[in-house]
């Protein structure tokens, strides 16, 4: 049976020409009939892959921790919105609320506010914090929750936001020696990259981070335009009230060159192009390039460090700890989960945390 979405593409392309990594990126998550998020519930077992939160209840409890220190920092707000991006089937938030309910003034500030894209996981969200005792409120975009102070937590969000793929044509031309690639049709009408031998449009080699001085001919670079638009958005936000963005995602440290586009299907890595609309794309997180936009738009900017040290410093092995004599049974299944979120060779140190803060606010928890 022919892929509709997959067809919908080629006639786009046999329209209009080759089009850009990110108009295929966007397509194949967000179309409205076939994309991959408005039609699906990924997560899980069950799912395309599984995030920290369903891994164990311990990554959400401490992130909840550091909730209620973020909003001591914030200077105890009567009213606080508490922002999940692309919150998944809710139980991050569900273990974050159970967790800083130990801070009964920090519960009765909080109003939720979910960003979600998928009216499948909206659903499931409801479910989820059904009796979480705290107002749950969805919106399309970060720009329609109400002014206020606000805490703003994205997991495995910013991997999900399409790129553009850049080539270097010629490492001395400066901006001009950029060209590039997008998706197009091969000689048997199948989808494909292709290199358009034209510098590149202004528009995205004036986003281009520091690192790319450093390119050879033909590396590959990505770019993510909507995090320029993302860094805009919490300025306006806390240009009037102060605020915090932390971001847990995966990438590296440092801006490094070579595709990273992957589609995923039942936990594994398949074509980007096998099968539109029905697999996760994602892409490396550039942190560097994030921390550059954001201090260039005065935002006070931590360090990317490791998953591993952030929850570490946030006490998780203690949570650990403690989980495990109350539920003496679950040992095992505990220390697996733990290894998973903090082990070099899992989630440890290929995960980075990062947090975008409104100035003037003491250093975040667990960050540097």
């Amino acid at each position: 049976m022919p892929n509709p979405l997959e067809e919908k593409l080629k006639n786009r392309i046999r329209e209009a020409g080759p089009m850009s990594v990110v108009e295929y990126m966007s397509v194949c998550l967000l179309d409205p009939v076939y994309g991959y998020y408005p039609t699906r519930d990924p997560l899980g077992a069950d799912g395309d892959f599984i995030t920290a939160p369903e891994i164990s209840q311990m990554f959400g409890e401490v992130l909840g921790l550091w909730c209620v220190q973020s909003w001591i920092d914030l200077g105890r707000p009567e009213t606080l919105h508490l922002v999940e991006l692309g919150p998944g089937r809710g139980i991050m938030m569900s273990d974050m609320l159970r967790a800083a309910a130990l801070d009964p003034a920090f519960k009765s500030a909080v109003q939720v506010w979910l960003i979600e894209a998928s009216a499948a996981l909206e659903a499931v969200q409801g479910r989820t914090l059904a009796n979480t005792n705290v107002p749950v409120n969805w919106a399309a975009r970060l720009e329609d929750v109400p002014a206020g102070p606000a805490l703003i937590i994205g997991n495995e969000f910013l991997d999900c936001l399409p790129i553009q793929q850049l080539i270097c044509s010629d490492p001395f031309a400066g901006k001009d020696g950029w060209v590039e690639r997008r998706v197009g049709l091969d000689d048997e009408d199948r989808l494909c990259f292709i290199r358009i031998d034209v510098p590149a449009p202004t528009i995205l080699t004036d986003r281009l981070p520091e690192g790319a001085s450093d390119a050879r001919k033909d590396d590959l670079l990505e770019i993510c335009p909507a995090v320029a638009q993302i860094v805009d958005t919490l300025v306006q936000r806390f240009a009037d009230h102060p605020g915090r963005a932390l971001f847990i995602d995966y990438g590296p440290e440092t801006t490094e060159f070579g595709d990273t586009l992957q589609a995923l299907k039942r936990h594994e890595k398949v074509g980007v192009f096998s099968d539109p609309g029905n697999t996760d794309l994602t892409a490396r997180v550039d942190f560097a390039a994030l921390g550059e936009v954001a201090k260039a738009a005065g935002l006070d900017t931590t360090r990317a460090i490791p998953q591993r040290e952030f929850l570490s410093k946030l006490g998780i092995e203690m949570r650990a700890v403690s989980l495990t004599k109350s539920k003496p049974d679950a040992k095992a299944v505990i220390a697996r989960q733990l290894h998973r979120l903090m082990a070099d060779d899992e989630m440890g140190e290929l995960f980075k945390a990062i947090c975008l803060s409104s100035p003037d606010l003491p250093t975040p928890l667990g960050l540097r």
